[in-house]
């Protein structure tokens, strides 16, 4: 009895480890991740429509290109998006047709919570600003030291509120611990985050966002949840920047209500203001 023959996958996304070894050992791949494109490679569905037909592919794996439309027409088995949500599939059309998606939770948890202590550190203690000086011969500008310029507090006793205790906020929450701080949460579906919005907003002097974006959480931090946050707090989003409303940070950043803000992730290149102030110490 001759075996059957091996399934073709199209792999548009970065892999490395056991999955990817266990990937290449059931099927015959093509490899091509977007990410070692220069530049950056995405696929609309029309083009990624052809690439199926070019490579005879009937399984998927793509970070960001369009599964939509003719993607569909095509007879695949299995669509993996490497995303925690698979924000770049048409879910409901892969249904119709009876093609599972999958996706990835937590995949980059300890990543994006790397990344959030960075930019906590970048704010705090001015690094991306202080680093510019240097290049640009700056740093003692006026005949004011570096020294008082960038002076800051210290994270070690400070509190550090994580809004979302998902993957990335437990995450976030460990490492936040080792620098000393304490740690209090909020997160309707986690019965360790223990405090509600309004009273960590009260009692942090970071607040760190990780929260999923859907219908009840965008544009969850606006201008009243600012206002509401202590004098001279840090701000920080490595989540999604719909979570919070970007014209209520600056203006809270221009008026010095907060120290500073941290993000990764920005609604848009040209329908918000950019910030200006000097109080926004980092902007990353």
């Amino acid at each position: 009895m001759s075996r059957p023959a091996r399934p073709r996958a199209l792999v548009l996304a970065p892999m490395r480890g056991p999955g990817r070894d266990r990937l290449w050992s059931l099927a015959d791949v093509v490899y091509d991740p977007g990410a070692e494109h220069r530049p950056f490679r995405l696929l609309s569905a029309a083009d990624l429509a052809r690439r199926l037909d070019e490579t005879g592919a009937t399984i998927l794996v793509t970070e960001a290109d369009e599964v939509a439309g003719p993607v569909f027409d095509r007879p695949l088995r299995a669509v993996a998006a490497t995303r925690g949500a698979p924000t770049n599939v048409d879910v409901a059309a892969a249904t119709a047709r009876g093609v599972p998606v999958l996706h990835t939770p937590a995949r980059n948890a300890d990543a994006v919570a790397e990344l959030t202590v960075g930019l906590l550190l970048a704010v705090t203690r001015g690094i991306a600003t202080a680093d510019r000086e240097v290049r640009e011969g700056t740093a003692y500008a006026g005949g004011v030291l570096p020294y008082q310029r960038h002076r800051a507090w210290q994270l070690a006793g400070r509190t550090c509120g994580l809004v979302g205790l998902g993957a990335v906020g437990r995450a976030v929450r460990w490492r936040m611990e080792g620098l000393g701080m304490r740690v209090i949460a909020s997160d309707p579906y986690a019965p360790e985050a223990r405090h509600r919005l309004p009273e960590l907003l009260a009692a942090a002097d970071v607040v760190s966002v990780h929260a999923a974006l859907g219908p009840a959480t965008r544009g969850m931090i606006g201008e009243r949840q600012f206002a509401a946050m202590r004098e001279g707090a840090v701000y920080l989003n490595t989540a999604r920047a719909e979570l919070h409303d970007t014209g209520a940070l600056v203006a809270a950043l221009e008026a010095g209500r907060l120290a500073g803000a941290g993000l990764d992730h920005f609604e848009g290149s040209g329908s918000t203001r950019r910030p200006g102030s000097r109080r926004c110490r980092t902007w990353c």
